[in-house]
C-alpha cells in the first residue's frame, strides 16, 4: 500500500512540473517561512520574533505609548538579525520564476527584502 501511496505522489508530482512547464502565468505566494531557512526567525514558530512577547506587546501604537525603548529594542534586534541574512535557494527560485514566467505575481507579507536581494523586483505586500 506504501508503494502505491508514493507511486501516486510522484505521479501527482510530476502532472504538477509538467503543468508548471507548461505555464505562462504563476502567482507565488510567501510568509514567514521562506525566509526562516536564511536564518531569520517566523514570527510565531520555535524561537520566533515575538520572543515570548504577545504581537500587542510589540506591534501596535498602544505599545510604543506603554514602553518605546522595548518596542525600539525589539525593532532593532530584528532588524539585526535580517541584515545578516542573506537570500536562500527558495527566494533565488522565485526570482528565476519571474524571470521565466511572462506574467507573475509575487505576493508576500515578509518585509526582510530577502527576495528583491534574490532578484525579485515588485513583490506585491511591499507597498
Amino acid at each position: 500500500m506504501v508503494g502505491a501511496t508514493v507511486a501516486g505522489a510522484i505521479e501527482d508530482l510530476a502532472a504538477s512540473a509538467r503543468r508548471l512547464r507548461e505555464s505562462q502565468a504563476l502567482v507565488v505566494i510567501t510568509g514567514a517561512g521562506v525566509s526562516a531557512e536564511s536564518g531569520v526567525p517566523t514570527f510565531r514558530g520555535v524561537g520566533g520574533l515575538w520572543q515570548g512577547f504577545r504581537p500587542e506587546q510589540l506591534a501596535t501604537p498602544a505599545a510604543f505609548a506603554e514602553n518605546p525603548k522595548r518596542v525600539w529594542q525589539w525593532y532593532l534586534w530584528r532588524r539585526g538579525i535580517v541584515a545578516q541574512a542573506t537570500p536562500n535557494r527558495g527566494h533565488e527560485v522565485v526570482a528565476a520564476w519571474e524571470g521565466r514566467f511572462p506574467d507573475f505575481t509575487l505576493a508576500t507579507q515578509n518585509v526582510d527584502g530577502l527576495h528583491q536581494r534574490a532578484g525579485s523586483r515588485d513583490p506585491l505586500g511591499r507597498r
